[in-house]
């Protein structure tokens, strides 16, 4: 069973890469750039990394996706893409907690959504071009649990759910990754100012789904989601 699923997975992601060579995509990607020093604006989100069972894992895994999305600059319509940056997780992380197929499991890469998201939720703050996202398909958490608001999270799965953002700004900007003790932040930096949205959240509950709408300045319907009501 393991070893079916990562051929499905192996396969997938290589369909999604010949896919992106196909379309010109994959010309779309940042190239590893430092970023320069003119960068002197942000946006940026800061979360609790929650304690869980294999929370000092999850921290490593921050810590490794941090660095390596730290090393890239997108310049003006350019396509940060997730799994481009990262690459295959069995190969740099260790095991943690995650969604699979509706339930709660450990697999290599763990908590890695927790950086996706984060981006994520910048990039709606930022006004940029969400290209490709996906939520989670159970909300876990309380209203004194959840780290960041509902319908913010952005869930990876290496393969075939992936994170793309378009900078759709004239300069370029760059996603810089902070991690100290159990905090995490993200700064969307630029060497030109970004408004910052101020995003209207709608949420709607029935007994089987929680469903999260976020618009934004202009009433502009910039993400929608749809949770299962979660049982232990």
């Amino acid at each position: 069973m393991k070893y079916s699923m990562e051929l499905e997975i192996g396969i997938k992601a290589m369909l999604r890469n010949i896919l992106d060579v196909i379309t010109s995509t994959y010309f779309d990607f940042p190239k590893k750039k430092n970023i320069d020093a003119a960068f002197t604006y942000s946006v940026s989100v800061t979360q609790e990394i929650k304690w869980s069972e294999s929370f000092e894992n999850k921290k490593y895994n921050l810590a490794m996706a941090s660095e390596m999305i730290n090393k890239y600059v997108i310049m003006p319509g350019e396509l940060f893409s997730f799994w481009h940056i990262i690459g295959e997780p069995k190969k740099r992380f260790k095991k943690g907690r995650v969604i699979l197929r509706g339930k709660l499991s450990e697999e290599i890469g763990g908590g890695l959504c927790q950086v996706s998201g984060l981006i994520y939720h910048v990039s709606l703050l930022a006004g940029l071009e969400i290209v490709e996202r996906h939520n989670h398909s159970l909300d876990l958490y309380t209203d004194e649990t959840r780290y960041t608001p509902l319908g913010t999270d952005a869930t990876v799965v290496y393969g075939y759910k992936d994170l793309r953002i378009k900078n759709n700004q004239k300069f370029p900007i760059s996603f810089q990754l902070v991690q100290e003790q159990n905090i995490i932040e993200v700064q969307l930096r630029s060497p030109n100012f970004i408004k910052q949205q101020a995003l209207r959240f709608e949420i709607v509950k029935d007994e089987a789904t929680t469903t999260v709408r976020i618009e934004d300045e202009e009433k502009r319907l910039v993400s929608h989601s749809r949770y299962k009501v979660y049982t232990p």
